[in-house]
């Protein structure tokens, strides 16, 4: 079996990616002005693509996995294998337009209507019963208002870029977010199926671990029961004897959400010594 060929978008994706890579025990790094990362798996090659080519490179068999949004996924109508959702990256395609722009004036007219997702934008602006005009651009899309565009349908996170702009949103089309996702053709391929399947097997563990933490804590023999009764946990919390036979030191992985209303909830229910500590990895 040849080496598993990865596609790994530059900028902001290349950046989790490659920080997801390294927290499951792969480094991954870049140089100045080259495509080709550094990774540390003898039987991983990656190379740096644009995001917007990622499917539809992966569809030719070219590459066996890859990392994008599911916006451009959808956008190039690529036929690749979704293999998780990583969470990164999260953005909504909405419409905007002017804010002095009439809602009742959108249907009374013919739009122009810029925006780098031709194929997204086409299709909602057909079912919306739009009549328009689409002018595909290559970036700084907000700046086409009121000028050059009556509308424009693009990526925002928080939407204060729109706003910076004059812009108001009117509807959101597509959320997005970064996806593993690959070839039909490895994922045909036995060796290649199962190489990927341990890719996310291990960023699964990464993504868990990042949102649990470890709690220790000692209790004393007495008021054990009450406080394995208040405990929440992804199974059932590993519990060791006190030396001297004086109690118990349980363990448990919580949500860090959790932590703030758990640890005085443990403290009540007699916890001491409460230990809050950091995880790599939780491997279900």
């Amino acid at each position: 079996m040849g080496k598993l060929q990865i596609l790994i978008p530059k900028g902001r994706i290349f950046d989790n990616v490659s920080r997801l890579f390294s927290d499951a025990g792969i480094p991954v790094s870049l140089a100045d002005r080259t495509y080709r990362p550094k990774i540390g798996a003898e039987w991983l090659d990656a190379k740096i693509m644009k995001p917007q080519n990622v499917g539809e490179l992966l569809e030719l068999g070219s590459h066996d996995a890859g990392f994008t949004g599911i916006d451009w996924i959808r956008e190039s109508s690529a036929d690749v294998e979704e293999i998780m959702d990583l969470g990164f990256d999260r953005v909504r395609i909405v419409a905007a337009v002017p804010s002095d722009l009439d809602d009742s004036a959108l249907k009374s007219r013919k739009l122009v209507v810029a925006t780098e997702y031709v194929s997204i934008a086409d299709a909602w602006l057909r079912n919306s019963g739009y009549d328009y005009r689409i002018v595909r651009t290559y970036g700084a899309t907000e700046v086409f208002p009121p000028d050059d565009a009556d509308m424009i349908i693009d990526n925002t996170s928080t939407g204060q870029t729109l706003k910076d702009n004059g812009l108001r949103i009117v509807a959101t089309i597509l959320e997005s977010s970064t996806r593993f996702v690959a070839s039909r053709k490895a994922m045909d391929d036995p060796d290649k199926r199962s190489r990927i399947e341990e890719l996310a097997m291990l960023f699964r563990a990464v993504l868990d671990g990042r949102d649990k933490v470890m709690l220790e804590m000692n209790v004393p023999k007495s008021l054990f029961p009450g406080l394995v009764a208040g405990l929440p946990s992804m199974r059932s919390p590993t519990v060791a004897p006190l030396y001297g036979d004086e109690g118990y030191a349980v363990k448990i992985a919580v949500r860090k959400n959790e932590v703030p209303v758990l640890i005085p909830r443990l403290k009540k229910l007699g916890a001491a010594d409460i230990v809050e500590y950091e995880l790599r990895k939780v491997v279900p």
